[in-house]
């Protein structure tokens, strides 16, 4: 006998209260849910908000005590200073033409690498996928040097084009990897059929396989544009004429040895995470389809 039968038996009152008591213990478990959540929200917020409202004083009022700003410490003057004077719209100009090139090549690498890893059966696969694989665990700063001096070589070092092939040699492997793991959750029948059809090998990954991925491709694109956006370390190292400076080492250079203008600062930390923010609330939908496709084999 259940717990709910035997209430009955003892009467409707008995099994009234046990349903209000239960009513009760729900409301006030998603209650304590709420508040953590609503915590947990303001704790990840308060940086940006702190951010922001720094970006809106004067710079001698920056570290005041109080939060919010009063009357008159509210301006926007650090904001054209950004663009004026601290070279931040010559960084994003840079970061825009960085990022593009690493996207459409990773895009390009990634999906015939990974195609070709989850489709052909050729001598020595398994190896080569276990070497891209076991790439992901040498950390970016341990192989600076190696790029350093072999960007060097090829007269690469300090220029746009050689630090987009280095953001592509450590890319790829990431996103290689991840293909392959959509593209072996497309159903081998499709590609099957175009072949049956009269279909070529590549008319087949370019008509067939590509836009059922369309999805991971966007995934793709977003994860390699915040890494890449974001990216500051091999920037600042291959890169040193300050008109070739991307985004990152351009705020960086905001710091002083001695002093530091914290509103401008701020101000350039809001503009470098704008283009970010955007993307993700416009591509939001789009990203979790990307995230969940495949789960369910066709």
């Amino acid at each position: 006998m259940t717990a709910s039968e035997a209430m009955i038996l003892r009467g409707p009152g008995a099994y009234s209260m046990e349903r209000r008591r239960a009513s009760v213990r729900h409301v006030l478990v998603r209650t304590l849910g709420y508040v953590v959540l609503t915590l947990a929200s303001v704790l990840c917020a308060f940086p940006l908000i702190w951010v922001v409202l720094t970006s809106l004083r004067t710079p001698d009022s920056a570290l005041g005590r109080s939060f919010i700003p009063t009357a008159a410490e509210w301006t926007a003057k650090a904001y054209s200073t950004a663009f004026n004077s601290a070279g931040i719209l010559g960084g994003l100009a840079n970061s825009a033409i960085v990022t593009a090139a690493t996207i459409a090549g990773i895009l390009i690498v990634a999906t015939l690498g990974g195609y070709g890893f989850a489709r052909f059966n050729f001598r020595g696969r398994r190896t080569i996928y276990i070497t891209v694989l076991s790439t992901l665990m040498v950390p970016a700063a341990a192989v600076i040097i190696p790029l350093f001096l072999e960007l060097k070589i090829f007269h690469l070092l300090n220029s746009l084009p050689g630090l987009v092939l280095v953001y592509l040699g450590t890319s790829v492997p990431f996103a290689v990897v991840l293909m392959r793991g959509f593209f072996e959750r497309v159903p081998e029948a499709l590609g099957e059929a175009a072949r049956i059809d009269g279909a070529g090998e590549f008319q087949t990954f370019r008509l067939v396989m590509v836009p059922l991925v369309r999805p991971a491709l966007l995934t793709l694109a977003i994860f390699q544009f915040v890494a890449t956006w974001n990216e500051f370390l091999l920037a600042e190292t291959f890169l040193r004429s300050p008109g070739l400076l991307t985004l990152q080492p351009r705020v960086y250079a905001i710091v002083g040895q001695y002093s530091t203008n914290w509103s401008l600062l701020s101000a350039s930390v809001v503009i470098s995470a704008i283009p970010t923010v955007i993307l993700y609330v416009v591509l939001q939908r789009r990203f979790v389809e990307g995230l969940t496709l495949g789960a369910l084999r066709g």
